[in-house]
Order: C-alpha cells, then sequence, then structure tokens
C-alpha cells in the first residue's frame, strides 16, 4: 500500500534522530572524576596562598561587587572627631564633645578587580568651650554643623556654626565665638582625610 510507512523504516529514522539531552558514554571517553574528600593539610595549604583576585572569595573574575560599610564608617568618623582635642583661641578655647548626627552612606565598590569607594555624610558637631567676655570667662556651648560631603569634595568643606542661647553674651561676642568655632575647619578636615584613606585601604 502506497504511502505507508513500515515498523522498520519508523525505527530506523528514530534511530537516526538526535536528542540533544541524551548522551551517549563512549568507550574511549575519559573517566568522569570521582569528588574527593579534602583533608586538612589542603585546606591549609589552600589558605597560605594569597588570592589573584579582590573582593570575595565567589567574585573570582571580580566583577561588581559593592560592601556596605557604613557601620565602620560612622563608628569611625565618631571616633576620629572625638579625639581631636581641644583648640586654643585668642580669647579662649574649645573641644568637640561629640558627633550627635552622622547620616550617610559608605560603600567599597570593586569592578572589573579594581577597588572604588564611595561615601556621602553630613555631620553635626557638639561643642563646648570657654571664652573671656569682658573681664570673666564665660561657659558657652554650641554645634557646628557640616553640609553634605562626599569622597574627593573635603577641599571645599564647609562649617556652619549655632550657639545655645546664652543670655549673658553680647552680639559681639558671639559673632567673635562663631568665627573662632570656625577654625575647628582645619582639622576637622585632617581627620576626614584621615578617615577617607582608611576607607581606602579597607
Amino acid at each position: 500500500m502506497e504511502g505507508t510507512t513500515s515498523e522498520k523504516e519508523v525505527d530506523a529514522a528514530a534511530a537516526s534522530s538526535y536528542t540533544y539531552w541524551v548522551r551517549e558514554v563512549r568507550e574511549d571517553a575519559a573517566p568522569i572524576p570521582l569528588p574527593k574528600k579534602l583533608n586538612p593539610d589542603d585546606l591549609s595549604n589552600n589558605s597560605q596562598q594569597p588570592p589573584s583576585h579582590l573582593g570575595s572569595a565567589w567574585n573570582r573574575a571580580g566583577t561588581w561587587e559593592e560592601k556596605n560599610l557604613n557601620k565602620w564608617a560612622s563608628d569611625r568618623i565618631k571616633e576620629l572627631l572625638v579625639s581631636d582635642g581641644s583648640l586654643e583661641f585668642s580669647g579662649g578655647r574649645a573641644e568637640i564633645t561629640e558627633v550627635s548626627k552622622c547620616v550617610g552612606d559608605a560603600f567599597l565598590v570593586t569592578v572589573r578587580n579594581k577597588k572604588r569607594v564611595s561615601y556621602t555624610y553630613e555631620l553635626t558637631l557638639r561643642v563646648k568651650g570657654e571664652w573671656l567676655a569682658g573681664e570673666e570667662k564665660k561657659k558657652v556651648k554650641g554645634h557646628i554643623d557640616i553640609p553634605e560631603f562626599s569622597v574627593g569634595e573635603l577641599d571645599d568643606l564647609q562649617l556652619e556654626v549655632r550657639l545655645n542661647e546664652e543670655k549673658d553674651l553680647t552680639h559681639q561676642d558671639k559673632v567673635k565665638i562663631k568665627q573662632d568655632l570656625k577654625l575647628f575647619l582645619q582639622p576637622v578636615r585632617e581627620k576626614l582625610l584621615q578617615f577617607e584613606q582608611e576607607l581606602k585601604d579597607r
């Protein structure tokens, strides 16, 4: 009967057709490697070799990897700025007693096996000191606000000074004290440059 296919022809066609998910094992093929249990010597030898890549062990190609360093960065900024000691002025002295506001983010980014750091912060520093107002020394408290700054922007750092309400200070006294407190700019900038360098070295 014309147009019909015999069972032998169907079997031959099926045998010659390609099925990609079936893998034939050839006799001359290399054997599949068997898993090997590592001993402590293998682990210690492996750990002594320095990694040839940056970032995590899983990221051997050194492609994009971002590590959040907020906790370390915030703690380090506070530690550095409070350790600054006191500044002497012509009419008195003052010190940073606390970083009362430290808001921002810090990241270590690995891109194509190269490290880059990124951070953005804004700060408020609590200060206290003594100034000669008239013929007697007055205790003064206030705040230094540092608007948002980022990596590479410390040369343009700005300070804004706010004094607590001091009723026994004249307007001239307040102007002079604010000018004096702006002299914290240089030591604060130096500490933040140190922070930036430490961040790059992590």
